[in-house]
């Protein structure tokens, strides 16, 4: 997956996929824990999770996060992800995923790559 292979200076990929594992596997605890909210653009269907730090994302974007939560396919983060479409009227887009849509500050505003 991409967010594997933006490696730190010096780290393997091997080292990598475990800091992303391990970063995903906090997220989900905390989406089950209604500490992070995903939320969906209306506009676009893009996703971003309100209230995931930059520490804590360990440089995951949204995107990643959001293909690997539905890898797992964790019942209760599901219902979570559920939970935020009906909110936003919509499902999530992966079109706006792969162009990059993506939000700073928890679903206020969105941007469009950078």
């Amino acid at each position: 997956m991409p967010c594997n292979t933006r490696l730190k200076p010096r780290q393997t990929i091997k080292e990598r996929a475990a800091e992303v594992r391990k970063a995903i596997d906090a997220l989900a605890l905390k989406l089950l824990k209604r500490q992070v909210r995903p939320v969906i653009d209306k506009a676009t269907g893009a996703i971003t999770f309100a209230g995931w730090s930059e520490t804590d994302r360990d440089g995951i974007t949204d995107a990643c996060a959001f293909r690997r939560l539905k890898v797992q396919g964790n019942s209760l983060v599901q219902a979570e992800s559920a939970r935020a479409e009906a909110l936003a009227g919509r499902g999530v887009n992966p079109q706006a995923l792969t162009q990059g849509v993506h939000s700073h500050d928890g679903g206020v505003s969105w941007h469009h790559g950078h």
